[in-house]
């Protein structure tokens, strides 16, 4: 991940299943963990390109500050640039098996 400011998360041992689960549970929070897990780092998380272009900017930060309060996600600010990246070593980690089954869940 780019250099830079880590916005605040929880340490690993601070994930908790129900706050991950809570966080997924809602369909567009479920989306962009499919989105971040299918690349190592979003730099570019315009609307667009995440495949939200119904949803306003604000709406958008919202769920992504769910996700990374969560332990879902870690975003590290460059400059004007926002890095997102899934957690998955330290998902793993802690919920083994979890990762692969939300991303079954998150195909079709």
């Amino acid at each position: 991940m780019a250099e830079g400011e880590l916005l605040p998360q929880p340490d690993i041992e601070e994930i908790e299943m129900v706050k991950v689960l809570h966080a997924l549970g809602d369909p567009t929070r479920l989306h962009l963990f499919g989105v971040f897990a299918r690349s190592d780092v979003q730099c570019d998380c315009s609307a667009r390109r995440l495949g939200l272009e119904h949803l306003h900017k604000s709406t958008i930060s919202h769920h992504m500050r769910i996700l990374r309060e969560a332990g879902v996600t870690s975003t590290r600010v460059v400059g004007r640039n926002r890095y997102v990246e899934l957690r998955r070593d330290d998902l793993e980690s802690r919920f083994p098996g979890l990762v692969e089954v939300l991303l079954t869940s998150t195909d079709g």
